[in-house]
């Protein structure tokens, strides 16, 4: 055992937020700390750390045993560099890279009995400097720097000019770089892109000391936790297993802890209208009994009513009219800022009924391309159609399409003038804003409190089309599930950017990713994404990176570019000849249900002339279906490779 809290309590005026939480965690172990927003998990990590006291309890870490710590956000005035900040990490190795020079330099001139001193400290500080990996720094530096998704171009900004998300990558790789025994990490994924999550996920998995996690990114502790530390109304659970095995234990022990408290609730109300009837007979006898009953009421043991059976939001999506068949069509997009491409020769199709995941790195493009089919930005080249009876629906995950200034319920009011007082708090209360809560000014909410604003917009918008910038952004793991169910059953259309795996996972039935200038299609979620995006990267996307030195050469990257644009016209061609065939099979489908129905009219099936006719061309048209849908298959099965 590494870490422990034992009895641990702590409270802010009458709020109790930990209650005698005990838990361990053992060596190399790697564990989170999950509970909806405001159950205390960062403040349980201020607590292990030393920037909160505990009203009582302990907290106890090994002997000899180092803590690292990462908050959520990074205050920073700092003048250094982003590559200086992880260097002071590595200052006792370059001082005994310095010391070993200096040793060196001295050897050359001493003499025969000052020399074997000399080779004896340099032996020692060689050992040291080797049990250190002194001779690696560089490359762990620069290793951690990219592999958190900085170029090298970016190593010499100053921090103090970076934005927060920025500043907590770097100050995540300085604590990645000191390799602490034990690393306590509060949202670390907060501000990484897909690849740096999952180089993250490999960092920690293969981390010789213990981790200990907050995070509401389920994929990426379904990847890296053997252990879950559950806080519910200040109480600690321990589970063991991943996310996944969490969630089935922890619903499986909700749900008896929901029975038992609706039975107590139950058992209560007898028992109170047992004593009232008792009362009513007014005898000494009946009063005498009820008092028993009274007392024993009183020292029942009351079960907590469970968390969320108090506050689960409630979002119900449902468009007012449904769209066309074709609800967008992109056609040849470009987009740049300046001298940065984000995008060229970008297109795509969107049906009525699709669930659309857009993903890629940090800038490059995703939101921007929201916004152009929003009509928030113009595009540089290209055409983007909306199809018949499509109406949007936007989540902005800044937040821009509410008024800071306005109130909650003036903003839902004066969205929907015609809802009545009643039913705009009965929204609000949908999304856990009760009594004085709908006066506060937007300004003054949470992030998780603005997005769930938003998304009560969103739900009263009626819209067949929504279009969603980062959707679960600040949401706590009940209310995303809650919105994951929403949006599998909303009737509508979709197209959203995430860098939620596990949300992506359940509810995408398309992904485009965003990568080298352009997009590549996916038909499936985000598993199938995982399984097939080596060999199509490979076929669209030249490979910037190739280790071979021919890469560089004019002519060959002259050729890479003309074999992706050659594979994008492959693709376009594929997908053409795709659609040009389930439009000849639907043809032919619809004139043999004609043929069906001619055929059974008195005046033609008497007709033994007219009836082999239309019995002729039936088999004629059979046989051009047969290969017709195997020339469907073979398109299909191509597309999907």
């Amino acid at each position: 055992m590494i870490l422990s809290c034992h009895q641990v309590c702590k409270s802010f005026g009458d709020v109790s937020i930990l209650k005698n939480a005990s838990f361990h965690i053992e060596e190399r172990e790697k564990a989170a700390v999950v509970g909806i927003n405001g159950a205390g998990k960062s403040t349980l990590l201020k607590v292990i750390v030393g920037e909160l006291p505990a009203d009582s309890g302990s907290v106890t870490l090994a002997k000899d045993k180092t803590l690292g710590y990462l908050a959520q956000h990074q205050e920073c005035d700092s003048a250094q560099t982003i590559y200086d900040t992880l260097l002071e990490v590595k200052r006792d190795v370059l001082a005994l890279e310095e010391r070993m020079r200096s040793l060196e330099r001295a050897m050359k001139t001493a003499g025969d009995s000052e020399l074997s001193r000399l080779m004896d400290a340099y032996s020692s500080a060689s050992h040291e400097f080797e049990q250190k990996d002194g001779y690696a720094w560089k490359s762990e530096i620069t290793g951690i720097l990219k592999g958190l998704g900085f170029s090298e171009e970016e190593f010499s900004k100053k921090v103090s000019t970076l934005s927060g998300g920025q500043r907590t990558r770097v100050y995540l790789g300085r604590l990645l770089l000191s390799k602490p025994d034990v690393i306590l990490l509060d949202e670390p994924t907060n501000h990484l892109d897909i690849g740096s999550i999952a180089w993250l996920e490999t960092y920690l998995m293969n981390y010789p000391g213990s981790v200990l996690i907050v995070s509401h990114d389920r994929y990426f502790l379904d990847r890296v936790v053997t252990k879950v530390i559950e806080i519910d109304q200040g109480r600690v659970t321990m589970f063991s297993g991943n996310y996944t095995a969490y969630a089935a234990k922890a619903a499986m022990l909700r749900e008896a802890r929901q029975k038992e408290y609706l039975n107590q609730q139950a058992e209560i109300r007898h028992q109170e209208e047992v004593i009232r009837k008792l009362r009513s007979f007014n005898r000494e006898k009946s009063i005498r009994r009820a008092e028993s009953r009274e007392k024993m009421l009183a020292r029942m043991e009351r079960v907590e009513k469970p968390a969320e059976a108090a506050s689960a939001m409630r979002i119900s999506l449902e468009p007012r009219l449904m769209s066309g068949n074709d609800v967008l069509t992109v056609r040849d997009l470009a987009k740049s800022f300046g001298s940065q491409k984000l995008f060229s020769e970008v297109s795509f199709e969107i049906k009525r009924g699709e669930r659309v995941a857009v993903i890629g790195d940090n800038g490059t493009g995703k939101t921007t391309l929201l916004k152009i089919i929003n009509g928030l930005l113009p595009a540089d080249e290209g055409d983007v159609r909306l199809g018949t009876r499509v109406h949007i629906g936007y989540y902005d995950q800044e937040q821009q399409v509410l008024h800071m200034e306005k109130t909650l319920f003036d903003e839902l009011q004066d969205a929907y003038p015609d809802m009545d007082n009643t039913q705009v708090r009965k929204v609000l209360a949908a999304f856990l804003f009760t009594g004085d809560d709908v006066f506060k000014q937007v300004k003054d909410l949470s992030g998780g409190e603005r997005g769930r604003l938003s998304l009560a917009k969103l739900m009263l918008s009626e819209s067949n089309f929504l279009i969603l910038d980062e959707p679960t952004n600040h949401l706590d793991m009940v209310s995303k599930e809650i919105l994951e169910d929403a949006l599998n059953s909303y009737t509508g259309t979709v197209l959203y950017v995430s860098h939620d795996r596990y949300f992506i996972n359940r509810t995408a039935t398309r992904i485009l990713e965003l990568t080298g200038n352009t997009f590549v299609n996916y038909i499936g979620n985000y598993d199938y994404y995982l399984e097939k995006r080596e060999a199509l990267t490979a076929a669209f996307v030249r490979q910037e990176d190739a280790p071979s030195p021919e890469a560089s050469a004019p002519s060959d990257t002259k050729a890479d570019w003309k074999a992706q644009k050659e594979a994008q016209a492959r693709q376009r061609k594929q997908q053409a000849e795709l659609k040009k065939t389930e439009e000849a099979i639907a043809a032919l489908e619809a004139r043999n249900a004609e043929i069906d129905e001619i055929s059974a009219r008195p005046e033609v099936c008497t007709n033994m002339s007219e009836l082999l006719k239309l019995t002729k061309e039936k088999e004629e048209n059979e046989k051009r279906l047969s290969g017709l849908y195997e020339r469907w298959e073979s398109l299909a099965e191509a597309e999907s490779l």
